[in-house]
């Protein structure tokens, strides 16, 4: 699962800087990885528990923040922000809520992470909410949200494998990446029969 995420922030970083149109990203979506990644990783300065590790919580950080910068400062111009509209303290709220009653351990760094999980979950809503709004997806949108997916599904798989072979079950994040898989379950339909045929994605519009 971290293995295919690595290889999504990084395309979207490459996708900026080498495409004229940046419409297509909801910068919202980025602003809430950003945050999940930053609320996540605060134990960066606390333990180590590898360079691989470590390493890959650097490149998470440095590429959700200049994902947010690209969108927002230097390509500002051709972003889309009249159709990415969603309200961030409709997840915001909630989730921090949330995190403060349901947790491993009353502690900053445990409610910090809970609240990372649960926001994770619902982070990509201002994506899908875009699309709905537009009504169709660039190709690299498309491909940019299937790589997300499937990394949430191999984490399922992961978890499924840890508690086959080690009995381990944490159920924060297991229902929370449930939550989040069907969040694309549409979409995973959609881009079977629509995208890999060559077709553009595309959404009923709202009424």
């Amino acid at each position: 699962g971290e293995t295919t995420i690595l290889w999504v922030l990084p395309l979207i970083c490459f996708t900026f800087f080498s495409s004229p149109c940046h419409a297509g990203i909801s910068g919202k979506t980025q602003i809430l990885f950003a945050l999940v990644f930053t609320t996540r990783y605060l134990d960066l300065f606390t333990n180590f528990i590898s360079v691989y590790n470590t390493v890959m919580k650097v490149i998470f950080l440095v590429c959700a923040y200049v994902t947010v910068y690209m969108i927002y400062v230097k390509f500002r111009k051709t972003f889309d922000s009249e159709n990415d509209s969603f309200r961030l303290e409709f997840l915001l709220v909630p989730v921090t809520g949330l995190s403060f009653l349901e947790n491993h351990s009353f502690t900053p760094l445990e409610i910090l992470w809970t609240f990372s999980i649960y926001l994770e979950s619902v982070a990509i809503l201002p994506q899908l909410f875009m699309i709905s709004k537009t009504g169709e997806a660039e190709t690299i949108t498309t491909h940019y949200l299937f790589f997300l997916g499937l990394y949430r599904a191999l984490y399922i798989a992961n978890w499924v494998w840890r508690y086959h072979t080690e009995n381990f079950y944490d159920q924060i994040a297991v229902v929370s990446g449930v939550v989040q898989t069907i969040f694309y379950c549409d979409f995973f339909y959609l881009y079977v029969t629509k995208v890999l045929k060559g077709k553009k994605l595309s959404l009923p519009m709202p009424v």
